[in-house]
């Protein structure tokens, strides 16, 4: 060991620069791990599904350069080592040939939604690349006490390490990002303070949250200056980065998209924006996978409604049993909405065609007669939540007529698209969930006389219900599709049996691996007058 750190000695300084530049090596290949970590949130438990799941495929690949490089090396050490001892470093070659194979086809993958080199993930790199370096440079230093004829090549075991190495890294950043998080919290509650007329609105639910944002956004726009979290900008640090880089003097009105995993969240947000002003949209399983219970969703979302309190206006939607069950309980100033049954503020004769829908809008003793673009009588729902806010921010009757023709589809929420040969696209792929799947279907069959085709990977973050709720899934695409596209292994044999127990022809229905292969069969089948649904899309996180 003292001879290895003999600063007269070679092997020390090829050691550190093989380190450093395995490192290097290492930060690359650690791409999807990096992505995978950053689209669960930086939370290890989304990370280690990935993991046991699909994220073993990478294992295994990681596996395979690790296994080949190593043989590899063993075999050059052999047949040079007796002839000159630096020509065993020849068999690196071969390791870093494989990393090489490894990196590229990581990188050129297609990817949804690609690793965004942010702040936080900068700083993650540096210290990512650090333990690199001191585990290959460890791997060198171990190998040169009890295995010299092989001391270079135990770097091609650090790739193994890669899949725990991420988290840990994460992990060990958790503190320094935490202060940092709270220090962005800080500033944007003192620029908050900076508004004391500001009207403040928080938005909640298990889905709808940003459709409803958007809406709202749109009409409340008739008479105020409005700022909105932009996309789905619903964590702490979204909702920061909107107060930070998008509020201005300007603005009267800022509408908070509010998103929740587990309990307490909601309470940390409404903490953060201090909303006197609530929409509670639809509630249902969505991420019962991180809440472990429904019950536990609806605790966390009635946070909002029990924050703003009695001085407080919160609106419900009631044709959701759950938000029903909370509008009984809460003590706020409550304004109910339905599409099903009388409420504050209602709606009747719903008619949806595949150009938009109609309604008669019930509000304040009058009837109004309402058209929008919208599609599916569960937008109906979400627009009637924010014709209920704008009534209480004292919108006329004539500012929210002229709002609601100016809502428009939100990308990617059963946005209708008019493609070639009069084929017709309707794009839901954000997320899904049981009733919005249940909603897009519906609006599916409106398209009578054209041939139907339904395109999804199924529902996820269901936890224990996921099986069977893909199961039924796939017995109520049976009622509407003449061809099933399944895209991705996880919930294929679950909406396959659903599809085949309800009689659906075996020879329609199609498996495709990614966007590529479905491509591909799209590409041979597609006939003019067709009807696509694209039904959720998910992330790389579940691929």
């Amino acid at each position: 060991m003292y001879e290895f750190f003999d600063f007269s000695n070679w092997h020390f300084y090829i050691a550190l620069i093989l380190s450093v530049i395995n490192a290097g090596v290492l930060c690359l290949m650690g791409y999807k791990f990096l992505q995978v970590i950053q689209l669960s949130g930086y939370h290890s438990r989304g990370y280690f599904e990935w993991l046991k799941g699909s994220g073993g495929v990478y294992v295994g690949r990681l596996a395979m350069v690790a296994v080949l490089s190593t043989l590899c090396m063993i075999v050059t050490n052999v047949i040079v080592l007796n002839y000159n001892e630096y020509l065993s470093y020849l068999g690196l070659i071969f390791y870093f040939l494989f990393c090489y194979i490894y990196i590229i086809n990581v990188h050129l993958a297609p990817k949804k939604t690609p690793l965004k080199m942010t702040h936080r993930m900068n700083r993650a790199m540096i210290l990512l690349f650090i333990l690199s370096f001191l585990v290959s440079f460890g791997l060198i230093l171990l190998s040169s006490m009890f295995l010299w004829f092989f001391r270079f090549g135990a770097v091609a075991l650090s790739p193994l390490i890669l899949p725990i190495l991420v988290p840990f890294t994460h992990w060990l950043m958790k503190p320094l990002e935490s202060a940092i998080s709270k220090g962005y919290m800080k500033k944007s509650k003192k620029k908050l303070a900076q508004f004391p007329n500001l009207i403040k609105i928080g938005i909640t639910g298990s889905f709808g949250k940003t459709s409803t944002k958007n809406f709202l956004a749109t009409i409340l726009s008739e008479k105020y200056s409005v700022c909105a979290t932009p996309f789905n900008f619903n964590t702490p640090m979204g909702i920061t980065k909107t107060v930070l880089d998008y509020l201005s003097l300007g603005h009267q009105v800022l509408i908070a998209e509010m998103g929740a995993r587990q309990v307490g969240d909601i309470k940390e947000l409404c903490e953060l924006v201090e909303p006197k002003y609530a929409i509670l949209t639809a509630i249902g399983a969505q991420h019962i996978a991180t809440f472990k219970s429904l019950d536990n969703v609806k605790r966390t979302k009635a946070e909002l409604p029990n924050y703003i309190g009695e001085n407080g206006v919160c609106v419900f939607d009631i044709d959701s049993e759950p938000v029903a069950d909370i509008e009984s309980q809460v003590k706020c100033n409550k304004v109910t909405v339905s599409i099903k049954q009388k409420a504050d503020v209602y709606a009747t004769d719903i008619v949806t065609t595949n150009k938009g829908t109609t309604f008669t809008l019930h509000i304040g003793g009058k009837e109004l007669s309402c058209s929008t673009r919208l599609l599916g009588a569960h937008n109906i729902s979400n627009l009637l939540l924010c014709v209920a806010m704008a009534r209480e921010l004292e919108l006329s009757d004539e500012q929210i007529l002229s709002g609601i023709s100016k809502v428009a589809p939100v990308e990617h929420r059963l946005q209708l698209i008019n493609g070639e040969n009069d084929v017709v696209i309707l794009d839901d792929t954000y997320n899904a969930s049981i009733e919005g799947s249940q909603r897009a279907l519906e609006v599916l069959k409106m398209f009578e006389g054209r041939r139907k085709i339904v395109i999804t990977p199924g529902l996820v973050e269901l936890g224990t219900l996921e099986r069977l709720e893909n199961y039924n899934f796939g017995k109520r695409i049976s009622e509407v599709a003449d061809i099933v596209i399944i895209v991705n292994k996880s919930n294929y044999l679950s909406i396959r049996q659903g599809l085949l127990d309800s009689g659906f022809d075996e020879t329609k229905i199609y498996e495709a691996e990614n966007l590529l292969a479905t491509q591909s069969i799209m590409k041979d089948m597609l006939m003019p007058h067709d009807v696509i649904l694209w039904e959720n899309d998910l992330p790389d996180n579940y691929i």
